[in-house]
């Protein structure tokens, strides 16, 4: 279910073979009981770095994670729920329906009756990279991108779905609008979103 290759003289790099994986493996890794040995554990969207702290770790490490039972994290749920109001007003919403065969209404109720996961963070600050988009939603990113987006956009490219931040340039497919803010200065943390978070969005 992963495949273990070597990252620099004191990383593992564990490719995952299905999204939504990541954050369960990295938190089994971090629990295990040669953790003592890791610097980090950084999961992505389908893999997980992990450093060790000395070089003498590597290969303990290395076979420690060549049996890792990643089948152990199949259908943990997350610590956590977040509900998302969404708008589905998006500037994209009739090329997707056009693209993909699907009225405005079916992708609105499509996006919003599954769950996803918050995968990574990048781009910008408290930008989250959501797994779990479905299916007949997974379509690339435009031929064009944008060279600024919305406030509150929110978009899906491949099998992911993010929230612009407004301002940014951005080639992703815009499908709502949310009120809601990934990330806030005035707030401790920040960051409203976790890696690992269960995120639902909600049709308003």
């Amino acid at each position: 279910m992963f495949r273990l290759l070597r990252a620099g003289d004191r990383g593992w790099l564990l490719e995952l073979d299905a999204p939504g994986l990541a954050h369960g493996v990295a938190a089994r890794i971090r629990a295990s009981h040669w953790a003592d040995a890791l610097e980090d554990v950084v999961p992505a969207s389908t893999t997980v770095l992990v450093t060790v702290r000395a070089r003498d770790d590597v290969s303990r490490v290395g076979a420690a994670l060549e049996v890792l039972d990643v089948s152990a994290v199949l259908g943990v749920a997350s610590s956590r729920v977040v509900e998302i109001p969404v708008r589905y007003d998006g500037a994209d919403l009739d090329t997707l329906s056009a693209s993909t065969g699907l009225s405005a209404d079916a992708i609105a109720e499509l996006h919003s009756s599954v769950d996803h996961v918050v995968a990574f963070f990048g781009f910008a600050p408290g930008f989250a990279y959501i797994d779990g988009t479905p299916e007949p939603l997974q379509v690339p990113r435009r031929d064009t991108p944008r060279t600024t987006t919305p406030v509150g956009g929110v978009a899906i490219a491949g099998g992911q779905t993010v929230i612009y931040p407004g301002g940014t340039p951005g080639g992703w497919t815009i499908i709502g609008t949310t009120d809601f803010v990934a990330w806030d200065v005035a707030a401790d943390p920040p960051a409203r979103l976790d890696v690992g978070d269960t995120i639902r969005f909600v049709r308003v």
